[in-house]
């Protein structure tokens, strides 16, 4: 892994939101960070006043490529029970029907990959929901949405909970239970580091979890204390377990985009200057991160799963002898 070759950035347009303001103005908001080469686009919320051609152009001004779409059902309040895990046929198939427009735009702007977080799809109390047909019901609408067309990747981005106080995929070993089952070629994981966190997963496992038995289709950089999506700069709260994550995705050949997945609005932060901060540290822990690859004295104590001598090895990379 060397920064010549280092993934494209991106980060949450909607970081970018200014009062009154449209998607074009949160573009132009991203492109004035400098250092972010791609963009995921939400749907249907990004595509109310722009069509795809127009949001192209929009983000090719920008220095910008299209990474691809995000999907985002809880705008519409029909889907607060669930989008394919509703009780009701008809909402499952708007659903299903809406996330193939959104693989249809994607498709047509050049984009490669959809990401479902299904954030609706759970449940809030015992004895409320038949699990098993929630479950068949999300497999069959996932199956669907990827055959629709086999050249957009589906990449599911898990979370344990909220909305719903239970996700239906909740963690890595679940959600790879699920695309075990779909079993389509075009689908695979997206990980959310503070998702991760607060799934009590390590994030490099997880990484290696999602290489082995699918395939890692997106990270979702950020940082957190583990009790929630709290969206904080990448690397703030947990390096060495960034630094750990970046050595599994080298060693998992990932070169996909690094979307920073942060809440400066939540903070008052200027969002430019967070999205600066968050490529600066990425750089220095994705160098750092590329020393100890190729550092036989940490493998070897690896081996011998020896802590106190790969602690020394990692602080000792992170912050000097």
């Amino acid at each position: 892994m060397t920064l010549s070759n280092r993934p494209r950035y991106a980060a949450r347009l909607n970081a970018f939101k200014v009062p009154g303001g449209n998607v074009a103005e949160m573009i132009a908001g991203a492109g004035r960070v400098g250092g972010l080469s791609a963009a995921d686009l939400n749907y249907p919320d990004h595509f109310a006043d722009h069509t795809p051609a127009q949001l192209q152009r929009l983000l090719s001004d920008q220095g910008m490529a299209l990474n691809g779409l995000a999907m985002r059902y809880y705008t519409d309040p029909g889907f607060r029970l669930g989008a394919f895990t509703h009780p009701d046929a008809a909402i499952r198939r708007k659903a299903i029907d809406l996330t193939k427009s959104g693989i249809d735009a994607c498709a047509a702007m050049g984009g490669t990959q959809m990401t479902l977080w299904l954030g609706q799809d759970g449940f809030d109390y015992s004895f409320q929901a038949d699990y098993a047909r929630m479950w068949d019901d999300t497999l069959a609408a996932i199956a669907e949405v990827a055959d629709h067309d086999p050249g957009i990747d589906i990449a599911v981005e898990y979370k344990p909970n909220e909305p719903r106080a239970f996700a239906l995929m909740p963690d890595m070993a679940t959600t790879l239970l699920a695309l075990k089952d779909i079993n389509r070629p075009n689908t695979g994981v997206t990980l959310d580091f503070a998702h991760v966190l607060y799934a009590g997963e390590m994030p490099a496992q997880a990484a290696q979890l999602a290489a082995r038995h699918s395939r890692i289709l997106g990270v979702h950089l950020n940082d957190g204390y583990g009790k929630r999506d709290d969206g904080l700069m990448a690397g703030s709260v947990h390096p060495v377990q960034t630094v750990e994550l970046f050595v599994e995705l080298a060693g998992a050949g990932y070169d996909g985009v690094i979307y920073f997945d942060t809440f400066p609005d939540h903070s008052g932060l200027d969002p430019v200057q967070e999205s600066q901060t968050n490529i600066r540290l990425t750089d220095r822990l994705r160098v750092i991160a590329a020393s100890l690859s190729a550092n036989p004295a940490l493998a070897e104590a690896q081996a011998r799963q020896d802590a106190a001598a790969t602690t020394r090895i990692v602080m000792g990379a992170l912050y000097g002898a």
